[in-house]
C-alpha cells in the first residue's frame, strides 16, 4: 500500500489482477456471502438438518459416439475428480422415458453455495483430471466432432425438514423418477412446499405407500420458476405403478389435497415426469 499526494487514502501499488480472475473470485465471494445468514443458522443446528445444495445437470447427446465419450469422461475423470474434492455421492442417470434421448442427468450435492462456486477453479487446477485421456477428449472435442449437443444446469436447495440431505437407496436393481412441479406464483409455490412439512405430512404419505424419496430441492437458479424437483426410486416400473395407485387412494392424501387453498387447481401449473436408470458407475 502507498499514500496519495494528499495523504488521504491508501493507493494500491501492486500488480493488477486479471479481470476474469477478479470476476470469478468476486462471484464466489458473492455466493459465499449470500449463504452467511443461513450458515450462521446451520451452525446452531445438528449437522443432519443442514441445508444441502444440488446442481442438477443435463447433458443432451446425439446417437453415435457421444454417449460413450460422455460416460468415459464422467466415470474415469469427472466423478473421481469430484471425489478428491469431497463431493459425493454423485448420481449419474440415463433417460429411459422422456424427451431427447439420449440424455444424461447428473445430480451433484454441495455442502454450501461456496462449494458450487469454486468447483470449476479447483478442477482447472487438478492436473490428474485435466491430463486424463477421457477428460481431454470431452473437454477439448473439436467443433467438427463435439462431445455433446448441449449442457444445462439448475441449482436447487433442500427444503423438506424430514429429508434435508440425499438418502441413498438400496443397491439392488432400481429405476428412478425425476419430477418437477411448477407453480403459478411464489405464494402458491410456498404452499406446495409446505405440504411436505411434518405438519401437513405429504412426505410421510410418500414413505408409507412406497414412494421412496432420494432428494427434494427447490429451484434457486434455473428455468420455469417457481418450481421444485424431487427424485423417487423403485425396484421396477410395476412397483412404481403400485405405489402411485396407493398414494392417490390414500385417505390422508385425499384429505390433504382437499384442504382449502392447497388443491392442485389452486397451487399447481405443470408437472414434468421422467424415468431414469442409474449408470453402472453412479454413486446413487
Amino acid at each position: 500500500m502507498g499514500v496519495d499526494s494528499g495523504g488521504q487514502s491508501p493507493v494500491y501499488k501492486g500488480p493488477m489482477m486479471p479481470r476474469r480472475q477478479f470476476m470469478g473470485r468476486a462471484a464466489v465471494m458473492t455466493m459465499a456471502g449470500a449463504q452467511g445468514a443461513a450458515g450462521a443458522a446451520d451452525k446452531a443446528q445438528p449437522a443432519r438438518t443442514k441445508t444441502e445444495y444440488y446442481e442438477l445437470r443435463t447433458v443432451q447427446l446425439r446417437i453415435g459416439t457421444q454417449p460413450k465419450a460422455a460416460h468415459d469422461y464422467l466415470s474415469e475423470a469427472y466423478l473421481p475428480a469430484l471425489g478428491r474434492l469431497g463431493i459425493k455421492p454423485v448420481g449419474v442417470f440415463e433417460l429411459t422415458f422422456g424427451p431427447q434421448i439420449p440424455t444424461i442427468y447428473i445430480l451433484i450435492p454441495h455442502e454450501s453455495l461456496a462449494s458450487v462456486g469454486v468447483v470449476a477453479d479447483r478442477l482447472a487446477g487438478d492436473t490428474t483430471y485435466q491430463n486424463s485421456a477421457a477428460a481431454q477428449a470431452f473437454l477439448h472435442g473439436p467443433a467438427t466432432q463435439p462431445p455433446f449437443v448441449r449442457m444445462e444446469s439448475t441449482l436447487l436447495a433442500s427444503f423438506v425438514e424430514g429429508l434435508p440431505r440425499i438418502e441413498l437407496p438400496k443397491k439392488d436393481a432400481r429405476i428412478f423418477e425425476l419430477r418437477t412441479y411448477e407453480n403459478p406464483s411464489e405464494g402458491a409455490h410456498l404452499k406446495k412446499l409446505e405440504m411436505f412439512s411434518p405438519k401437513m405430512g405429504e412426505l410421510d404419505i410418500f414413505r408409507r405407500v412406497g414412494l421412496t424419496p432420494v432428494f427434494f430441492g427447490r429451484t434457486l437458479i434455473g428455468p420455469r420458476q417457481p418450481s421444485f424437483t424431487y427424485l423417487l426410486t423403485f425396484p421396477d416400473l410395476a412397483a412404481r405403478q403400485k405405489a402411485w395407485a396407493a398414494f392417490v387412494a390414500d385417505p390422508a392424501w385425499l384429505k390433504l389435497k382437499a384442504t382449502p387453498g392447497y388443491s392442485d387447481a389452486d397451487i399447481m401449473s405443470n408437472i414434468s415426469d421422467l424415468i431414469l436408470r442409474p449408470t453402472a458407475y453412479s454413486q446413487i
